[in-house]
C-alpha cells in the first residue's frame, strides 16, 4: 500500500501546478484563498508546499501579484496570472486533455487497442 501511497502523492503534486493557474484563470487569489478553494475541491495542500510554488511560478514570469489592503489583519498578497501564465496555461489544458484522453483509452477499451508489433 505505500507504493500506491507514493504514486498518489506524486501525481497530486504534478497536477498542483495546473490547478493552481487554473484557479488564477478565473479570478486574483491570495494564497489562503488558493488553499481554500484546492480544499473544496479535494485537494489537500499546506503552506510549506504552496509558498514555494507560487514563488517559483513568479520568478517563472507566469504569476505577478499584488498587495491589498485587509479588513481582517495585514495586507494580503493577491496572486494574478501574468499573459504568459495565461499561454503556459493554454498549453497545459491541451497536454491534460490529450493524457485523460489517453487515460480514458486505457482505462475502457484497453481490448480494443490493436496488438502490439512482435
Amino acid at each position: 500500500m505505500a507504493n500506491v501511497d507514493n504514486t498518489r502523492s506524486q501525481m497530486r503534486k504534478g497536477m498542483l501546478e495546473y490547478c493552481i493557474l487554473l484557479l488564477l484563470r478565473h479570478q486574483p487569489l491570495y494564497a489562503n484563498d488558493i488553499i481554500g478553494q484546492l480544499k473544496k475541491a479535494e485537494m489537500i495542500v499546506v503552506e510549506g508546499t504552496l509558498y514555494p510554488l507560487l514563488n517559483r511560478l513568479k520568478k517563472d514570469g507566469w504569476l505577478k501579484y499584488e498587495w491589498q489592503e485587509s479588513t481582517q489583519g495585514p495586507p494580503r498578497k493577491y496572486y494574478t496570472l501574468t499573459e504568459e501564465g495565461e499561454e503556459a496555461l493554454q498549453q497545459l489544458d491541451a497536454s491534460w486533455s490529450e493524457l485523460a484522453t489517453t487515460v480514458r483509452i486505457l482505462q475502457n477499451n484497453f481490448s480494443a487497442l490493436p496488438a502490439p508489433n512482435q
